[in-house]
This record gives structure tokens, sequence and C-alpha cells, in this order.
């Protein structure tokens, strides 16, 4: 004997909904709290870079300015060499996450694949070093600048960006590797490839998403440091945006020139803004790859 299913009552099926609906309510909101909290210290720059200098010192305080003017970034390109200061940033994060990259990556693909002497104390060592504070660093390089000579020089900046960019590197894309099918390296060796040409020619290309994300990581952290180019670089023209952002001066002592400030960490902040647009695609295939395949 069958029995027919009941009809479920009209107000469970209308409280279902208005729980949904709430839900789905309060979530919104939540996320709108989130980039609000996220944002608001970038919209507070981007809205002081644009006022007059009334408006900055004004009591209390004009959080939306009606006037607005374009002076601050007009000074900050002609009273300093700003445009030396986007070159000086931008080459040494690109040559630094390069070559973090081509080191990082047979480094990566090695403790994955060839499985070396010693591979738990190497990984252990690598681990170790990421969790080790760069500051910690700071002494110890400072000697071997200066035992080296190489104050005012690119490469100051370039091989320590390079040197502690290089374990997260290697631990990021070793997950990666791990997790491509070795049946198809196995096919491309015996089609003749060597290890070279199977990494760059069958492997690199899969992890692409991988290598973007680390790249990006490795770019922001060469352009946002401040401690060693504030060090090692002392020449006017070889500083970097945020050296050059924090000695920004007024037209006396006493004048600290908020508008051109603001100006200068909106300059300095959309070329990252500009990169992760542009790569927005690859870094989510790469966090979603990273993700499903953790």
């Amino acid at each position: 004997m069958s029995s027919t299913p009941q009809p479920v009552p009209t107000t469970v099926q209308q409280t279902e909904k208005s729980r949904f609906s709430l839900k789905k309510i309060l979530l919104l909101i939540a996320i709108a709290l989130v980039m609000l909290f996220s944002l608001a210290p970038v919209l507070w720059q981007l809205l002081t870079s644009f006022k007059v200098n009334e408006d900055i010192a004004a009591v209390p305080t004009v959080y939306l300015p009606t006037r607005f003017t374009f002076s601050h970034y007009i000074e900050l390109f002609t009273r300093r060499p700003f445009w030396r200061y986007i070159f000086n940033s931008a080459f040494v994060s690109i040559t630094s996450t390069a070559l973090a990259l081509a080191i990082g990556a047979p480094a990566a693909y090695a403790l994955a694949r060839l499985r070396p002497w010693g591979e738990g104390v190497i990984l252990a060592s690598v681990l170790i070093v990421t969790l080790f504070p760069g500051i910690l660093l700071f002494l110890g390089l400072l000697e071997i600048i200066q035992a080296l000579r190489l104050g005012n020089n690119y490469l100051a900046l370039i091989i320590p960006y390079t040197a502690i960019n290089l374990p997260l590197t290697i631990l990021v894309l070793r997950s990666f590797f791990q997790q491509l099918p070795k049946d198809l390296e196995d096919s491309a060796r015996v089609d003749g490839y060597n290890t070279f040409q199977l990494l760059w020619q069958i492997v690199l290309p899969m992890t692409l998403p991988a290598l973007v994300t680390t790249g990006i990581l490795t770019f922001i952290f060469a352009w946002n440091e401040f401690i060693f180019a504030l060090t090692f670089i002392t020449r006017e023209e070889m500083k970097t945006i945020p050296v050059a952002a924090a000695q920004l001066g007024g037209a006396t002592v006493f004048e600290i020139p908020y508008g051109s400030i603001a100006a200068a960490t909106v300059v300095g902040t959309l070329p990252l803004v500009f990169l992760v647009l542009f790569f927005q695609r690859r870094i989510v295939q790469g966090l979603t790859a990273g993700a499903v395949k953790g």
C-alpha cells in the first residue's frame, strides 16, 4: 500500500524563503563592511591627493571635498624626478622577480621529481628560511654590501630581494610540480626530451598560473620594500618609490606635504593594481588549482 506524499505547508515554505533571504542579506552586508574596511585607506589617500591644501588642513575634517586640484601630481613630477623613481622600482622588482622564478623553478622541479639526497633536510631548511624575519638579516646584509662595495648599486637590492623570495617560490612551485601527471613526463622522455627541455617546453607552460601568482607576490614584495632600499641606496637618482615618497618635503622644514605624499602613494599603487587586474584570470587559476590540489 503506497502512501501519497503530504504537501508542504505554505507557511513552512515562506519561513524557509525568509531565512534564506535573511542569510543572503547578512552575507552581503558583511561583504560590504569588509570591502569598506579594506578600501577606506586607499579611498582616503585618493581623495586627499585631489584636495586643495585648505581642505586638507581644515578643521573639522573635510571628508568629501568639493574643490579638486591636480597640483599635487604636477608638483610630484616637476619638483622631483618621480619618473626616475618609478623606473628604479620597476627595474629592481622585475629583475628580482625574474631571477627568483628562473632559479626557483628548476630547484622546485628537482625537489619534486628528482628526489635528491637529503631532500627532507633541504625542505626543512627552505621552510625555516621562509619563517625567518627579513629584518633580522639587515645588519648582516649591510656588512656584506659594504665588503663588496655594492652601495648605491641596483645589485644591492636585487640580490637580497631574490634571496628572500626564493624559499617561497620554491615551496609554492614544488607543490604544483608534484601534482602534475608523471605519465606526460615519461612520454616526453621517450620522445627524446632531456630534463631541461622537459621543464622548459612541457612543465612550465602547464604551471603558468602558479608562475604568475608566485611572480606577482615576489614583485609586490620588491616593489614595496623600504628598509633595504633606504639604507643601501643614498643617491637621489637611484631611490625607489617607497623611499622617495617617505622623503618628500614641503616648501619649509615645518610643512608636511600631505597632498604630495598622497599623490605619491597613489602613483606607487597604480602599477600594482594594473598588474593584478591584467593577470587576474591567471591568479584565480593558480589559487584555485592550489586550493584543489592542497
